[in-house]
């Protein structure tokens, strides 16, 4: 059976992993498992050598895609790859266009990533005042950042991840509102890894997590994703004056 291998090592304040053996559809968990796991140090970016890299199976370079949205959500890291063999980097160039794609190691690390969005983050305890920290956070960058006439859905959307969090997690929550150029994102990342489910609108199960109702009534969109250790549930509102 093919096996691929990462070998992680810090560089600076960027992370270098090493892709190691024949990507697969069966081994694209593998790499998909340590990336996520450089993403908890939250480097300045994580450099991907691909260099020792087979790709079997074109359908697995999906992984780094995957990844590199991921990083981008949650914590807002670059995902560099450096693929030497021109074939990969083709594949990876025309197949994922939105990837950082570089000739070589040092020519990734020689990249200057673009600049990060701005950021409000703070970890917070599972505890009832948890969810009025995170609409605190939301009207005092709102107001920061002149979107005042979001600030009431934006926090009510905050309030109810970070409630979904602190009650059916109860682990350590870690809140991000991130502004995009189109959108204000709002993710929090908890310890336990079992996605949210949107629960019928007639359901009366107190155990249902019915504040995805109301978010889901609310955001543009929303999902979660698999995190190193839990999970990220994110949800996007639409800035009223950004272009279509």
């Amino acid at each position: 059976m093919a096996t691929v291998r990462c070998d992680i090592e810090p560089v600076g304040t960027r992370l270098l992993v090493r892709v190691h053996g024949e990507l697969s559809l069966v081994s694209a968990p593998t790499v998909r498992t340590a990336l996520l796991k450089c993403l908890v140090e939250q480097p300045d970016a994580v450099v991907v050598d691909l260099s020792g890299t087979v790709v079997a199976e074109p359908a697995a370079a999906s992984v780094f895609l995957a990844a590199a949205r991921h990083a981008a959500l949650w914590p807002g890291t670059p995902l560099l790859l450096a693929a030497p063999d021109p074939a990969l980097a083709e594949l990876l160039t025309h197949g994922y266009g939105r990837l950082s794609v570089h000739p070589s190691v040092e020519d990734a690390f020689a990249a200057q990533p673009r600049q990060r969005t701005p950021i409000v983050q703070e970890t917070l305890l599972p505890v009832g005042g948890a969810a009025r920290r995170a609409r605190e956070l939301v009207a005092e960058a709102c107001a920061r950042w002149r979107l005042i006439p979001m600030s009431g859905a934006a926090a009510v959307v905050a309030g109810e991840l970070v409630t979904n969090a602190a009650v059916h997690a109860g682990t350590m929550i870690d809140f991000r509102l991130t502004l995009g150029r189109r959108y204000l994102v709002v993710a929090v990342r908890d310890g336990n890894q079992d996605a949210p489910v949107l629960p019928p609108a007639a359901s009366a199960d107190p155990a249902d997590l019915r504040g995805l109702l109301l978010i889901n009534s609310i955001a543009h969109r929303w999902g979660t994703l698999p995190a190193y250790g839990g999970k990220v549930v994110w949800a996007t509102l639409r800035r009223r004056e950004a272009p279509d």
